[in-house]
């Protein structure tokens, strides 16, 4: 018995040509310049490749297939395992300019009938992709309540600290480092960044600073080592605390650093005389953004400064908005994230009683410290996995590489944005301030 099978236009279609079709449509002629393995044995790209994109289970065309070839149903296919990349994970993001373009003929749909099994074309009708992979994050609730951006944090930020010092090394910083020379270690780059920002906040002995979105305590280790501030940090993810707690305790600012879990919006103990945000902006929400910087305001002592450090679009066309929830960074990294453009931002801040004095982008900074996190992060593989899981290795190995490409395409960038609540026209600011590190 041939295993060709008859269709109704008159042609044969073998399971392995059927694959190699399909694969040819979803991936390309060239295959994106990788070498691609199907999981009956189809080969097609280049076999000198130093990438090898090897497909390891037909679940891969059926996810493709379903969501017509939409960018999550390669982002579940991926997390799932049904592909393996084998070499450079950037390479694979070539495929992103493919994704949501593909079109599915009747032909394409006769081919993935022949390549699953599936007889005749009415099957078809019942194809469904196989059930999402656990590491999909769903949040219930009103949008940017404070228990659904609970819940939004835990998702990403309570995997576990030792998966996260895997690729942050000892620093424990989740946010772009500021490199004074490409070949800064990442260390010394994060440590560039924290001193860039309290010359910016003109921290001295004696002050009170607010870390909104302190993480692993970073900034307030710093800020209170270096400067001889006070500070109290807040964060609404619970491993995040118990760490940073810890590493207070450890370097004897148990009484000069005050740790909580707490949301920015229940802090009640002000006034502060400087407040830092590094990287939770992007948590808050555009519709919450007079609420964010009304807080901030009311916080601060007059004459008092925040710096607010956060991703933004930088293409002109993308004016900012909620990441798509129904895409890869969505559905896997930021659930509820938005995205701003600056200029939104500038607007609310002067909206809110604060005033704009400095802004500086810092976009090659961090596609450097994506890519050292990638490096890290494969580097360390086999203990990521056992850390987390197969699946949530891989969420962070592509997303971390697709953001570095981001940020190199100008398609991302990120700002830090000095503002100061002006007392009666006395910014309290130097003349001509210079925050070189």
């Amino acid at each position: 018995m041939s295993n060709a099978m008859e269709h109704g236009d008159g042609t044969s279609r073998s399971p392995s040509a059927a694959t190699e079709r399909l694969l040819r449509l979803v991936l390309g002629d060239d295959a994106a310049g990788m070498r691609v393995v199907g999981y009956d044995g189809t080969e097609l790209g280049d076999p000198q490749a130093t990438t090898t994109l090897r497909i390891t289970s037909p679940d891969f065309l059926r996810r493709v297939i379903a969501g017509r070839g939409s960018e999550l149903a390669f982002s579940r296919a991926y997390v799932a395992g049904d592909v393996e990349v084998e070499g450079d994970i950037y390479d694979i993001l070539a495929l992103r300019d493919r994704i949501g373009s593909i079109r599915f003929g009747p032909s394409a749909w006769r081919d993935a009938a022949a390549a699953l099994g599936i007889h005749g074309f009415d099957g078809l009708t019942r194809l469904r992709p196989p059930p999402a992979p656990p590491e999909e994050i769903n949040v219930a609730g009103r949008l940017h309540s404070v228990r659904r951006d609970a819940k939004a944090i835990s998702s990403h930020y309570d995997v576990s600290n030792d998966f996260y010092r895997l690729f942050l090394g000892p620093t424990m910083t989740y946010s772009c480092a500021v490199f004074e020379h490409a070949n800064d270690t990442l260390e010394q780059a994060q440590s560039n960044k924290y001193e860039l920002i309290c010359r910016k906040l003109g921290l001295r002995p004696g002050m009170r600073l607010l870390d909104i979105g302190c993480g692993w305590g970073g900034m307030a280790l710093h800020a209170a080592r270096q400067h001889g501030v006070s500070v109290v940090g807040v964060t609404i993810a619970s491993e995040q605390r118990d760490l940073a707690r810890k590493r207070v305790a450890d370097a004897g600012l148990a009484g000069q650093i005050d740790i909580r879990l707490q949301d920015y919006r229940e802090v009640a103990d002000g006034p502060f005389d400087a407040v830092s945000s590094i990287g939770m902006f992007e948590h808050v929400g555009s519709q919450r953004l007079g609420d964010y910087f009304g807080r901030i305001e009311q916080l601060l002592t007059p004459g008092g400064r925040l710096l607010n450090h956060a991703i933004n679009y930088s293409q002109p066309p993308k004016k900012g908005g909620p990441i798509d929830p129904d895409g890869f960074m969505g559905r896997y990294v930021f659930p509820d994230g938005e995205l701003l453009e600056p200029g939104q931002v500038v607007s609310a801040i002067n909206s809110n009683g604060l005033e704009v004095r400095h802004l500086e982008s810092l976009r090659e900074h961090y596609a450097l410290t994506l890519r050292e996190w990638v490096r890290r992060l494969e580097d360390n593989w086999s203990e990521a996995v056992r850390l987390t899981s197969p699946g949530r290795a891989r969420v962070w190995r592509l997303y971390m590489a697709a953001s570095a490409l981001g940020f190199e395409s100008n398609e991302l960038s990120i700002t830090q944005i000095l503002a100061s609540k002006t007392d009666g026209g006395d910014s309290k600011m130097e003349l001509r301030p210079t925050w070189g590190v």
